[in-house]
């Protein structure tokens, strides 16, 4: 299966667990949804956006890939400290914490299927070189 391929599809299957303990497990009314889904929503694109710019870097030559890899996540976290902000200043949110809270919490999972995703298509080059 290709990796592109396979990492959507293991980024779909974390999110449907994910949303499926935030319905079923957590007691109606503990977490505002809306601002776990604005979180999420944030969380999901960043790691895309991550992963597709890995993916488009790795064939580049070294001072190419250093420059989309790094770069691209300076922008992408720029961009995330920047869209927090606006949320938080306009209001955008009924709940704060809820939004705040679940943002760090999905960006810590969603962060490490990023860099297995990054090993695994690293251990893939390496085995068909």
């Amino acid at each position: 299966m290709k990796p592109l391929f396979e990492f959507f599809i293991k980024l779909c299957i974390l999110s449907i667990i994910l949303w499926g303990i935030i319905f079923f497990a957590l007691d109606p009314g503990s977490a505002h949804r809306y601002s776990v889904f604005l979180a999420w929503i944030m969380v999901v694109t960043n790691t895309a956006a991550g992963y597709l710019l890995f993916e488009y870097a790795l064939d580049k030559e070294s001072a190419v890939f250093t420059k989309v890899v790094f770069g691209g996540l300076m922008v992408r976290l720029l961009l995330m400290m920047v869209l927090i902000a606006v949320v938080l200043v306009r209001h955008l949110v009924p709940v704060v914490n809820d939004f705040v809270f679940s943002f760090f919490a999905f960006y810590c999972i969603y962060v490490i299927v990023e860099i297995l995703g990054y090993q695994k298509k690293n251990k893939q080059k390496k085995n068909t070189a």
